[in-house]
């Protein structure tokens, strides 16, 4: 629990930004939210709190806005209600004059924005809490959008970060309800998202590993980041003009196909997910853009915008959450159930309780279209009940994965997404396959391997000598276990020979 000493230390240096947050909560009347957060007041009903609460994080800025955002992906803890509310969070802000920007601006350039560009429009294309977007044209010709981070905004969100790292200790201290939502690790969260998206460096780098990832992809636009122009503060890229995939006629419209951007789009999630372990990850219609087709025929392309935020998935976990899929998908609830426990932060839940859940969840969503937000509206209700808390790149990946696929429902209504997974299967087994085939992991298993087979005859040995000093036939059944681990040393030493061979003569 937080010591006095370091509240006060907290209150002192960030005591306006403090005041401002008293000032908002009381604006808002959030005394009822404070007090299910265990720092006093009563906690009676309040049916409009979320949209209060709501309110009042727009009121306070980017940073409470996002940690909003955060939350409203997790319904393995919230209720329907609030993650209505969260989901509504609009991260606009007013735009700037350019004469605000204008010192910032030519610091990052080292000269005028007219001087470094043909041509530079001082008038804003779009604002958000974080940055400010214009259009600009390169002296070579080429279009481009020039993001300018806002002035005084890093100062601002560390401060506010500070707060909230104090107060999410505090409340850990005082609500075991609120503690077993691990809001620490949230602000952790919170911080390393914010601190990446702060850091135009790293947008532009996600930019490039994702155009590489997806090159096989001809479909897939990634703009191009001019690193001439870009630094933390400011970042250029192509200007990439499209359609949101809102409106299927609106597509139509321009010559695009709803349904094979569908199809593009469900490719394109799983492979960022389960092939690359890379993944934009909020790819809402405001990101993404739909082109017209460059070749005849083809139904139409996908850009990827705003990559400042990017999920990244281990094989461990890839491997995890295809076997959830594919468990649900083969009416498994026994593999449906292992998952749940495995993936549960909050502490051990009965097998029998898991079981029960999984075969309700299977017997639901384990036949017909796969549609990940019906099955997640089962989903995570499923797991408040049972008390099952999420990892945060677990909720990351299903937040993405879900918004892709209420995107392209919209566009193409008897989209099915298990159809695309299907599709992929061999792709996700050769890349499966290639991982576990590279030269360091082919390189450990030989020696492993090695390892074993050298200790087989030993205790083989060890193993024939014991049952031959006895006739005890519960000595021999107590020794079963050794007997069976020798025979499968003996079986791995055969192997390590023939694997030895095998790479001997592909060398």
């Amino acid at each position: 629990m937080p010591t006095i000493l370091e509240t006060v230390s907290v209150a002192a240096r960030d005591r306006a930004r403090m005041a401002e947050v008293s000032a908002v909560i009381a604006r808002f009347g959030l005394d009822s939210l404070l007090a299910r957060l265990g720092l006093g007041g009563e906690a009676r009903e309040d049916a409009d709190l979320p949209t209060r609460t709501r309110r009042a994080l727009e009121a306070l800025g980017p940073t409470y806005v996002k940690l909003g955002q955060i939350l409203a992906t997790r319904r393995d803890m919230l209720t329907d209600e609030w993650i209505a509310a969260f989901e509504q969070l609009q991260s606009d802000a007013p735009r700037l004059a350019f004469d605000t920007l204008r010192p910032s601006v030519e610091a990052a350039l080292g000269e005028p924005p007219e001087t470094a560009f043909a041509s530079f429009d001082t008038e804003p294309l779009a604002a958000a809490s974080i940055a400010q977007v214009h259009r600009a044209t390169l002296h070579d010709g080429t279009q481009v959008v020039v993001k300018i981070r806002r002035p005084g905004i890093r100062k601002a969100m560390e401060a506010d970060l500070r707060l909230l790292r104090h107060l999410a200790a505090l409340v850990e201290a005082r609500s075991v309800a609120v503690r077993r939502m691990m809001p620490s690790a949230m602000i952790e969260q919170l911080g390393r998202e914010i601190l990446d998206e702060l850091d135009f460096t790293n947008e532009g780098r996600n930019a490039d590993l994702l155009r590489s990832d997806l090159a096989s992809i001809r479909q897939v636009v990634v703009p191009r980041i001019h690193w001439q122009h870009t630094s933390e503060g400011v970042l250029v890229m192509d200007y990439v003009e499209g359609v949101p995939p809102r409106d299927p006629e609106a597509l139509r419209a321009k010559g695009i196909d709803p349904s094979s951007i569908a199809d593009l789009g469900a490719r394109l999630v799983l492979e960022m997910v389960l092939v690359n372990g890379r993944f934009h990850a909020d790819p809402h219609p405001g990101n993404l853009l739909c082109l017209p087709p460059v070749e005849t025929g083809a139904g139409g392309r996908l850009a990827l915008l705003d990559l400042g935020s990017v999920g990244f998935v281990s094989p461990r976990r890839q491997h995890e959450f295809l076997t959830f899929i594919l468990s649900l998908r083969g009416n498994d609830p026994g593999g449906v159930a292992d998952m749940l426990g495995l993936w549960s932060q909050a502490g051990e839940v009965p097998r029998e309780r898991l079981l029960v859940a999984s075969e309700r969840l299977v017997a639901r969503h384990g036949t017909g279209a796969l549609v990940l937000n019906a099955m997640v509206a089962d989903f995570f209700p499923l797991l408040r009940k049972e008390g099952l808390v999420l990892p945060p790149d677990l909720v990351l990946i299903f937040k993405a994965m879900v918004t892709m696929d209420g995107v392209l429902a919209g566009i193409a209504p008897d989209f099915d997404l298990s159809e695309a997974l299907t599709a992929l299967r061999g792709r996700l087994l050769a890349s499966r396959l290639q991982t576990l085939a590279g030269p360091d992991r082919l390189e450990a298993m030989l020696l492993e391997l090695s390892r074993l087979s050298a200790d087989a005859p030993r205790l083989m040995r060890a193993a024939t000598a014991r049952l031959e000093r006895t006739e005890d036939k519960q000595a021999i059944s107590d020794n079963s276990g050794a007997i069976r681990y020798a025979g499968i040393l003996i079986a791995a030493s055969i192997a390590v020979h023939a694997v030895v061979n095998l790479a001997t003569a592909l060398m």
